[in-house]
């Protein structure tokens, strides 16, 4: 039997080894609620940790940041009562630097990732700063709350390159950032988002959600008019990815580069200065655009439950293992105690 003092978390121990241990509930401290988590979703960054390529990510860690819950635990003063239902900004910040006083705090030189600097929410139970816990809606599933965290890198894209209707968009990667910029444009107004990936079942997604499905940098062509795309977004991060967006965005165009699966890349600087294009680098987001992925969760205005799939936290390993070599239709793999 269990100890009262324990909790069930799912721990990384070393490149591709994740085991189910019993460890220390965490204690609230002055500021901070207890929350039991509901669902938690696996991203993208969390699978270069678990290959052991993310510097970040340091055995033994307790991972998961996507994640939605019941409060537990709470101070008598907190605006959070024991029962509600919440989601979390897993970002925190000192609120003290220069760039968080400029409206940067994820770019706070102190930032701090729940799930990679602090123990995450691949556990039972999970302490939070109560200025990172946001009211989860009655009308939304758990599922939904854990997606507002991917969904605000999305928004946090958009918004950075000023995305507009009038805009012609390449997204290069249909995982779930790729997928949430879509549908973010969508809500933008931009009707042909020609996206690119090289998983048939991720392609299907795509054309789903009225987007275009290109599998391929020759049949891409096939879709470059005007000298290329107003905004290219790399959603993936390899060499070759980020060179794409650079030869596929026409003059005067914008490029970001969100995916961060390669330290470091070659990239063709001369073009990007003789086109005159500007790069962003997207990390994160900020409260705003948190608020706003909630907001456009809650309003229906975006909705990838279809293509979730919830498994046992148990079970862990084996999902990350599936996301590696073969998602097939999966976007996302939530999972629950």
């Amino acid at each position: 039997m269990m100890n009262d003092n324990l909790m069930k978390a799912l721990v990384y121990e070393g490149p591709k080894e994740m085991n189910m241990r019993e460890i220390p509930i965490p204690e609230a401290n002055i500021g901070e609620v207890l929350i039991q988590v509901e669902r938690v979703g696996i991203c993208g960054s969390e699978l270069g940790g678990y290959l052991g390529h993310n510097s970040l990510r340091v055995p033994p860690l307790v991972m998961g940041h996507e994640f939605s819950g019941e409060i537990i635990e709470a101070s008598e003063d907190s605006k959070f009562k024991v029962g509600d239902r919440v989601t979390v900004n897993p970002l925190i910040s000192c609120g003290n630097c220069s760039d968080c006083k400029a409206g940067s705090p994820n770019l706070c030189v102190h930032r701090k990732l729940i799930g990679a600097h602090v123990p995450g929410a691949f556990a039972k139970y999970v302490t939070v700063p109560e200025g990172n816990v946001y009211h989860l809606p009655d009308h939304l599933s758990y599922e939904e709350g854990a997606l507002v965290e991917p969904f605000a890198c999305a928004v946090r894209i958009s918004r950075i390159v000023q995305l507009t209707a009038f805009d012609k968009l390449l997204i290069v990667g249909a995982g779930p950032i790729g997928l949430f910029v879509l549908q973010t444009a969508k809500v933008l107004g931009i009707n042909d988002v020609v996206v690119l990936e090289i998983n048939p079942k991720r392609l299907e997604i795509v054309k789903e959600l009225g987007g275009i499905p290109v599998s391929s940098e020759e049949q891409l062509k096939n879709y470059v008019t005007d000298r290329g795309f107003n905004v290219s977004v790399d959603a993936v991060g390899l060499d070759s990815t980020r060179q794409l967006c650079l030869n596929m965005t026409k003059p005067g165009g914008r490029v970001v580069f969100t995916g961060l699966h390669a330290e470091n890349s070659e990239l063709p600087i001369n073009l990007a200065i003789r086109n005159e294009l500007s790069l962003y680098g997207s990390f994160g987001y900020n409260p705003i655009d948190f608020e706003l992925a909630l907001n456009w969760i809650s309003s229906r205005k975006v909705n990838m439950e279809k293509w979730i799939q919830n498994e046992a936290l148990e079970n862990g390993s084996a999902c990350f293992e599936t996301l590696i070599h073969d998602p097939g239709k999966i976007a996302k793999f939530m999972l629950n105690l």
